[in-house]
């Protein structure tokens, strides 16, 4: 039969009130082989939609190149929620913020030297043009007016925390409708004056992002948008956690459980996050407010699923809740998950970077520094190297227009590790040198800032100048440090102690099983298995161990290299069958 959902005073659902009780999973926080086990457990807790964000960076991540399968095979994922009754929510791109880099914006967007992000600028709108020709002709299909199980999608992202750019906000509606978007779009900002007023677009409905004081949040809702339906869009129930925050965040779950009843009865929910999941590779976002504060792999969010998809107490609780507005349906769970602690594995090889430089990058050749955007890289780390032959001391250094951290070695021992606002001071150093003394500089990218106005200022690497001794220095050869073809280690070169390297382990495994990686003795860096990315990992927590979902594994031999900067490391890896998240 064919459905109407309609927003008018109240959502209708073929004439008839509807509730919306939603629930967030990202799909490209999950590994497509849990996207059913994630969806059944959602409806088996009593609701009846799923929300969603589209990461732009993941499924455009070179200009004009696109990806739509595996983890990104959004169709896929919005017919699995069709298969199960559900009813989805879409929140496209181009911005999405969600704890994720650069809060969805693809890096080679600051390739573009004069680009105004999520504004009117021709050469943004012009990129999110291209990308949106791609994106909606895969939406419309799946839309509720089309026989699908969308019901209705977003207009940017909490817009009105940014700025009020309306042209620009309107120029997206037109956008997406013009690309055959018909169901129901709505905006999504803080339940405040200036947000509200900032992210509105006429012919939408206005919705608010909160996890506390419901009632005054609705009332002042229902001031801005009269005789409509009001809307908790992102009701967070937990929050996310930063290196060295100090512990695991967790929300208060009585006072959820609370919140949660008095939304639903006044309206309508997207509960943030059902399930957090996992910020695979290097697509963890940061803050910016007094400081860097990058995210932890983890995106676990303290949701009302863990990470690794259990059911929890906050589950429980709020299936409690949600049984007092609708039947609670019985839903089997039909994906076997196992869970296994599968010990230590001993160290197989280990090489230096540095002796394997050149079979994992190709060098560029400047007289001065440039970005990582500049020559074409978006993710990992890039290094910078020269001689130092025309310098006859080293007593100062300072970086001009770097980010994120920065490992400085001479002559290949480390000097000084800069991070954050470290690296727009000079610093006082010594060096002896010698007439082939070299420098080199390991800069990461720890993960562009996903939230505020520092999003303009994200280019990674050294994109102005290294001085040395109050001089600028010139003459480099630049080594781009993706990561992404990992299998490029060259594990028969020499070994250095105290320098970055990689380091190479083996799991034998009989039965595949969800495990967690623990990097005890390891300082920083990031993990690669059968050479997928888990995330990284950082000696000052609070997350301990990394997730391995099952199907990242495989029956027999799996190879593991840990890529590690501080030169710090263990003869040993230890798989557990619990998180350990701070």
């Amino acid at each position: 039969m064919e459905k109407i959902f309609e927003c008018k005073d109240d959502f209708y659902m073929n004439g008839k009130t509807f509730r919306i009780i939603s629930g967030a999973i990202h799909y490209f926080r999950v590994v497509p082989e849990y996207w059913r086990d994630r969806l059944e457990k959602l409806k088996a807790m009593g609701c009846n939609t799923v929300e969603t964000y589209i990461p732009w960076n993941l499924h455009e991540p070179q200009k004009g190149e696109f990806c739509f399968e595996g983890r990104m095979d959004i169709e896929r994922f919005v017919k699995i929620a069709e298969e199960l009754g559900l009813y989805v929510i879409l929140r496209p791109s181009p911005y999405i913020c969600a704890e994720w880099e650069f809060g969805g914006l693809p890096g080679w967007l600051l390739s573009m030297d004069d680009i105004r992000l999520r504004t009117c600028h021709p050469a943004f709108l012009n990129a999110v043009r291209d990308y949106y020709d791609e994106l909606m002709p895969r939406l419309a299909p799946m839309q509720i007016t089309n026989g699908g199980p969308v019901i209705m999608m977003q207009i940017e992202n909490e817009y009105g925390y940014f700025g009020n750019d309306t042209k620009y906000l309107e120029a997206l509606k037109e956008m997406m409708e013009e690309r055959g978007i018909r169901v129901p779009l709505f905006t999504s900002d803080g339940a405040y004056d200036e947000s509200f007023s900032g992210g509105h677009v006429d012919g939408t409905l206005q919705t608010g992002n909160f996890g506390s004081h419901i009632g005054e949040r609705f009332s002042f809702i229902k001031s801005k948008i009269g005789n409509k339906p009001v809307m908790c869009t992102e009701f967070w129930v937990g929050w996310f956690d930063y290196w060295g925050n100090g512990k695991h965040m967790t929300g208060n779950l009585e006072q959820s459980v609370k919140d949660l009843e008095e939304i639903l009865e006044n309206g309508h929910v997207n509960i943030y996050m059902f399930e957090g999941g996992t910020n695979f590779g290097f697509m963890n976002g940061s803050n910016y407010y007094d400081n860097l504060t990058p995210d932890v792999t983890s995106y676990d969010y303290d949701a009302v699923l863990t990470e690794d998809g259990q059911i929890t107490e906050k589950y429980r609780r709020f299936q409690e809740v949600i049984s007092k507005f609708t039947p609670i349906p019985e839903v089997p769970l039909t994906t076997e998950i196992k869970r296994k602690a599968y010990g230590s594995v001993k160290l197989k090889d280990k090489v230096s970077l540095f002796s394997t430089l050149d079979t994992l990058s190709s060098k560029t050749e400047l007289s001065y520094t440039v970005s990582m955007e500049k020559l074409g890289q978006s993710y990992g780390y890039i290094l910078y190297h020269s001689s130092l032959a025309k310098e006859t001391k080293l007593e100062k250094i300072k970086l001009n227009r770097a980010n994120d951290r920065a490992n400085i070695l001479l002559d290949q021992k480390k000097l000084i590790t800069l991070y954050d606002r470290e690296l727009q001071e000079e610093h006082e150093i010594c060096g002896e040198l010698h007439k082939d003394s070299v420098i080199d500089i390991l800069v990461e990218n720890m993960g562009r800032v996903n939230f505020g106005a520092r999003m303009e200022e994200q280019r990674k690497g050294i994109d102005g100048r290294v001085q040395i001794n109050d001089h600028i220095h010139h003459g480099w050869e630049i080594y781009p440090l993706p990561l992404d073809h990992i299998e490029q280690v060259d594990f028969s070169g020499e070994y250095k102690e105290g320098v970055p390297a990689f380091y190479r382990f083996e799991l034998e495994v009989d039965e595949t099983a969800d495990t967690f990686l623990e990097l005890s003795g390891f300082g920083k860096g990031c993990v690669f298995l059968n050479g997928f990315n888990l995330g990284r990992f950082w000696e000052i927590g609070p997350q301990k161990r990394l997730y391995v979902p099952a199907p990242l594994l495989r029956e027999g031999r799996n190879e593991i290299i840990v890529f590690e900067t501080e030169g710090k490391y263990s003869d040993t890896l230890t798989f557990y069958e619990e998180a350990d998240l701070g």
